[in-house]
């Protein structure tokens, strides 16, 4: 049986994820830089940003509380998370078509 079918499919699934990832990191970090501006933030735009990625930072706030009860480490967190999971990800897919070619 020829196996090319579900290469491609892994393979558009894979492209898929490292098209949307990067756009998905670069709206946490646009969220992130809009606590600077407050106008941003209470936009329908900051509103938006805020519904995705605040369930998101909620448990890395809870295990870190802001240092001085300022500065907010949990934004680089997830960030590290992120990069982890992603580079996981790529890994697997990598594995899997290979696998299954």
């Amino acid at each position: 049986m020829d196996n090319s079918f579900l290469v491609q499919i892994l393979i558009y699934i894979w492209q898929f994820f490292n098209f949307v990832w990067p756009i998905f990191t670069w709206g946490l970090i646009i969220y992130i830089l809009s606590s600077w501006l407050p106008a941003l933030r209470e936009s329908a735009f900051g509103d938006f940003l805020g519904r995705i990625y605040e369930p998101l930072l909620e448990p890395f706030r809870r295990m870190i509380p802001p240092l001085g009860g300022v500065l907010d480490l949990s934004p680089i967190i997830l960030i590290i998370v992120m990069r982890l999971f992603a580079f996981g990800l790529n890994e697997i897919f990598r594995v899997l078509i290979v696998w299954v070619s």
